[in-house]
């Protein structure tokens, strides 16, 4: 593992020399919020505070066009009509600098849904493979902070190609794969092996502040035996206004929704996010809708995250503990909470 240290005031500078190679998206404040945006001459980076949102739009787009297409009439006969279909892929090399451990984390969820044996999602694959994940390292947990119940740390390295870890005067940069190798060559790093016992310590006492967690082992069965208890889901969702915020800005969300934009002869076929809280999400062609209340819902969105994607990926949690869900929700809702009650609860006779 390679270690660098990068000052304070190397920070833009460096940001721009990888901006020479990479689009290079960094935290940036935007009134209340702190955003993802590609850096820029004259941009300051946002790395004091926690990102509102994830970065996964880096690899996984709100809004990207999968293919174009354009119908042509024949000339002389105007009844048959040629259908040509450009594919669209963004392969465009970029750095994802400033996300935290947990976001990081968030992508392993994506790969083992779009990049498998037997299905693999060529326009996801193009970004993954040409994005590298620069995390920095959180000093302390905020309270809505939980990544250590579901397997990671505020330095944990799992998803990330180079971890930053804040020094009292500037960052102690450390490679963690062999691409990330390649982000430590440049002239404004210097040799940080002196530094690496107080990036430690500054580790230590992050993972030391953190909060113990449930065991979450027994979750899929629990969740399995409350899947038709009216009641508990009822009222865990007594508050919840399905606004879907707590699913745009969750780092392993990945559902989404294909629609076909056309204009005269000429379209594109769209992936954009979509939201499982929406009351539209499952309703059928018919009319029908199987999950017809917030509370149906809502059981599906915990019980894939904690319960279904665990049964199929060997055990791990399709929840990466950032705390968005709860910071950002309207009403306050604390999936901490409903988690514990779901650990607790017996399985109740009502059926939903």
């Amino acid at each position: 593992m390679a270690a660098k240290f990068l000052a304070k005031d190397n920070l833009s500078p460096w940001l721009a020399e990888l901006s020479a190679a990479y689009r290079t998206l960094v935290p940036h404040r935007e009134g209340e919020a702190v955003v993802f945006r590609k850096f820029h001459s004259g941009m300051v980076p946002e790395l004091g505070l926690r990102p509102t949102v994830s970065p996964k739009g880096a690899v996984f787009p709100q809004c990207e066009p999968l293919m174009t297409f354009r119908y042509d009439k024949d000339a002389d006969d105007p009844g048959k009509v040629r259908v040509s279909v450009r594919e669209r892929k963004d392969e465009t090399p970029t750095v994802v600098v400033g996300a935290r451990s947990c976001d990081a984390a968030g992508f392993n969820s994506f790969d083992r849904v779009y990049v498998t044996d037997k299905v693999t999602d060529q326009n996801y694959l193009a970004r993954r493979t040409r994005t590298l994940i620069v995390t920095l390292a959180c000093t302390r947990p905020a309270t809505t902070c939980f990544c250590n119940w579901v397997g990671g740390g505020p330095g944990d390295t799992a998803g990330a190609d180079v971890r930053m870890t804040p020094l009292s005067d500037g960052w102690l940069l450390e490679s963690v794969t062999e691409r990330g190798e390649t982000l430590l060559d440049g002239a404004l790093l210097e040799d940080g092996a002196s530094r690496e016992s107080e990036a430690r310590a500054v580790l230590e006492a992050a993972e030391g502040a953190m909060t113990p967690g449930p065991d979450l082992s027994a979750a899929p069965a629990k969740l399995l035996a409350l899947f038709d208890d009216a009641g508990f889901w009822e009222a865990a969702t007594a508050k919840c206004l399905s606004c879907g915020a707590c699913t745009y800005l969750c780092p392993t969300c990945y559902c989404f929704n294909i629609t076909d934009e056309q204009c005269g002869l000429e379209g594109v076929r769209l992936r954009t996010w979509d939201n499982c809280m929406s009351s539209q999400f499952t309703e059928e062609a018919s009319g029908h809708n199987p999950r017809p209340t917030k509370g149906h819902r809502f059981k599906n969105r915990i019980g894939h995250k904690f319960g279904y994607y665990p049964s199929l990926h060997g055990g791990a949690i399709a929840c990466v503990g950032c705390g968005r869900c709860i910071k950002s929700c309207p009403v306050s809702m604390d999936v901490r909470e409903v988690v514990r009650n779901v650990l607790a609860a017996p399985a109740g006779p009502e059926e939903i």
